[in-house]
């Protein structure tokens, strides 16, 4: 999680989303730097707003705004088993090396107590306030980074140039018909979030 306390902006940190790239062109620019350690970086809306926005109250006016990217939700699974694919994690409980994506979608609808590799949330999990609402004032689509970049080189007053970082390695992803339907299914929601995020700065 990054703020920026000029432009009055916080951009949240939804794993999986080009969170790393994002933290590499503008940490420098952010005068409050959330990072390393998941449960600091990933921090979600909720507890922004009940340990981090008290903080940042005696600022004053104009209210801090909150950014946020949201990615298409099969393609935001796929991210994620490729990146728990990669060699260094081979032999630890949350690999997906030996396990074909199939079998991790599976695992990953399953109720109740998932294996490692497949224990996500939703998306959705980190823009929502108590009341389960989408509450992210602005929520870009990771599909259109462009204007994202362009909204926040609006605010901040200075270009942002974004590289390739933390990129997972590539693996085979392909599910069949009915397993796709049932993963589309049950992501129905998230996917609906992305439909509405923004496209445009």
């Amino acid at each position: 999680m990054l703020i920026f306390l000029q432009p009055r902006i916080v951009l949240l940190s939804v794993p999986k989303t080009g969170t790393t790239a994002l933290e590499q062109a503008l940490a420098p620019r952010a005068e409050i730097v959330f990072r390393s350690r998941p449960e600091i970086k990933h921090l979600k809306l909720r507890q922004y707003r009940s340990r981090i926005r008290p903080l940042l109250e005696p600022l004053g006016e104009p209210a801090f705004e909150t950014v946020a990217v949201i990615r298409e939700p099969l393609d935001w699974l796929r991210s994620w088993y490729r990146f728990r694919a990669r060699d260094e994690l081979i032999g630890h409980a949350n690999s997906t090396a030996h396990v074909s994506f199939e079998r991790f979608a599976d695992d990953y609808l399953r109720p109740g107590d998932r294996p490692a590799h497949a224990r996500l949330g939703r998306q959705s999990d980190f823009l929502v306030d108590n009341d389960g609402r989408i509450a992210v004032d602005h929520l870009f689509r990771y599909e259109a980074m462009p204007a994202l970049t362009q909204f926040l080189a609006q605010r901040l007053g200075k270009p942002v140039a974004l590289r390739r970082s933390n990129v997972s390695p590539p693996a085979v992803t392909d599910l069949a018909p009915e397993a796709e339907a049932r993963l589309r299914a049950a992501l129905a929601a998230d996917h609906a979030i992305w439909q509405d995020a923004r496209q445009a700065p």
